[in-house]
């Protein structure tokens, strides 16, 4: 540290550099770059160039849009062709992702040819302002808006418009899907009736080996279905009506299963069946935990107690799994007693 005699200023000496740097001086602004115009800044053709541009990128997504809802209706799913499925992901995804991306393209298109692109810099308040800086906030809307060209470009705030509106479109129409619309295929009649009846015989999957009570040992799991459904062809819709049908079977000592009154004679010698159909949104339970009796649904964990009726212990499931009631034959073969008596998979089918 030295004195400067002839400015009367404290100098520091910085042996990196071997400068000495008055502590006096404040730090100078060295201020923003200078501004470089951009082409359509300048040329008013190639800012109507750009504005062609964008509005046309937003109504391809307008029209990509209408497309998906086409797709969705020109590949129909409810057939069960394979092809047709494919065709309906495949457009229907195509037609979503266009139009998405074409609004994604068209906004940063407009961000960097359009809108204002000069630096501005704003200072920071840490308590509300007051009504002076308020009203300041305003003016600034009021002045992007302005720059953006949002309110006085009106083909690109229209076709915006449009094409945010069209993007929505696929998604509402996929709702259609979700289940049949008629009241001759209401979804609680199409999953309260399956094709278990008095008398079926219960078979394994997929073999269709018929299954004596037996066979069947203390903390073994079995994956049932009807023996009917070996009888049925792809055509015939076999695959729908397994997968309402589809059971899994397990034997757990007497004496831990927790059994209504009613419920009583719907097992046979601790042996239980319950739909393999989760009450959430329908995914296959098929983990079955011996030392605890749960049944987990891999799909969002809900689990299950076997011994207390299938009843809901963790996870987002709203109900229990339906039990089918078995008994056995005369032969010692295990056989439904009835369908079950209410409707399989996710709960909010039941709502009408």
């Amino acid at each position: 540290m030295e004195h400067d005699d002839s400015k009367g200023a404290l100098k520091e000496f910085t042996p990196s550099s071997g400068l000495a740097v008055s502590i006096d001086d404040p730090v100078q602004n060295p201020g923003l770059p200078p501004h470089r115009e951009r082409l359509t800044d300048v040329d008013p053709k190639a800012a109507k160039r750009a504005e062609r541009t964008i509005y046309t990128l937003f109504y391809i997504s307008v029209a990509a849009s209408i497309w998906a809802v086409a797709a969705y209706m020109l590949f129909p799913i409810e057939d069960q062709e394979m092809t047709s499925i494919r065709q309906n992901n495949l457009f229907i995804g195509l037609g979503i992702a266009f139009a998405l991306l074409a609004i994604g393209i068209g906004a940063i298109h407009w961000s960097k040819t359009l809108m204002s692109d000069k630096e501005h810099v704003e200072e920071r308040h840490t308590t509300r302002g007051s009504e002076e800086t308020r009203a300041a906030v305003v003016e600034a809307f009021r002045t992007a808006d302005e720059e953006s060209g949002f309110g006085r470009r009106k083909m690109i705030r229209n076709s915006l418009f449009a094409a945010v509106i069209a993007s929505v479109l696929p998604g509402i129409t996929l709702f259609r899907g979700l289940a049949p619309h008629d009241a001759e295929n209401s979804p609680v009649d199409l999953l309260k009736q399956t094709m278990w009846k008095k008398g079926e015989h219960l078979t394994r999957d997929p073999s269709g080996t018929r299954i004596k009570a037996s066979d069947v040992t203390l903390g073994s799991a079995f994956h049932v279905i009807p023996e009917s459904l070996l009888e049925m062809g792809h055509d015939d819709g076999m695959l729908n009506e397994k997968a309402k049908a589809m059971v899994l079977m397990v034997r757990m000592p007497p004496e831990q299963l927790t059994e209504r009154g009613e419920r009583k004679d719907w097992s046979y010698d601790g042996i239980v069946a319950y739909s393999k159909v989760c009450t959430h949104v329908g995914c296959p339970v098929a983990l079955y935990e011996q030392q605890t009796h749960h049944l987990l649904c891999p799909c969002h964990q809900s689990q299950f107690d076997v011994s207390d009726e299938a009843k809901v212990v963790f996870g987002p499931a709203s109900r229990p799994l339906p039990q089918l009631p078995i008994t056995v034959d005369a032969e010692g073969y295990l056989i439904a007693q009835s369908d079950f008596h209410e409707p399989v998979g996710p709960s909010f089918w039941e709502i009408r």
